[in-house]
């Protein structure tokens, strides 16, 4: 199932011309999820519009994001459900947070194996 949510996450970015996706796995050293899912927008209303996209994708496969915060300025969006947490970052913001320095020593997954182009 986590794949088939990944999945899902990652084809709603892809909609909205998200880009710049990692996926990491974090399950081995956090406890408060699995799998980071990291992508980037160009201005606050594509990261709105990701946002808003994934959890109506989501909805519709029965998954709930139990947390979400961002909207109200759409430079970092969170969503989080119970074994993912979503970061949508405006372009400037991730350059700034850098969280796959943070999470260096988790594992990367390759996105294209869910049929996606990761552009940078």
């Amino acid at each position: 199932m986590i794949n088939k949510k990944i999945e899902i996450i990652l084809k709603a970015c892809e909609n909205k011309k998200g880009y710049n996706f990692t996926v990491l796995d974090v399950s081995k050293t956090s406890s408060i999820t699995d799998y980071f899912i990291i992508v980037s927008g160009n201005n606050e209303r594509q990261t709105a519009a990701i946002a808003e996209e994934i959890v109506e994708k989501c909805a519709q496969e029965e998954i709930d994001f139990y947390y979400k915060e961002g909207f109200d300025t759409a430079r970092w969006i969170l969503l989080e459900t119970d074994d993912i947490i979503v970061h949508i970052f405006h372009r400037d913001e991730r350059e700034i947070y850098d969280l796959e320095s943070l999470w260096y020593d988790n594992n990367s997954i390759d996105v294209e194996q869910y049929g996606i182009t990761n552009w940078k």
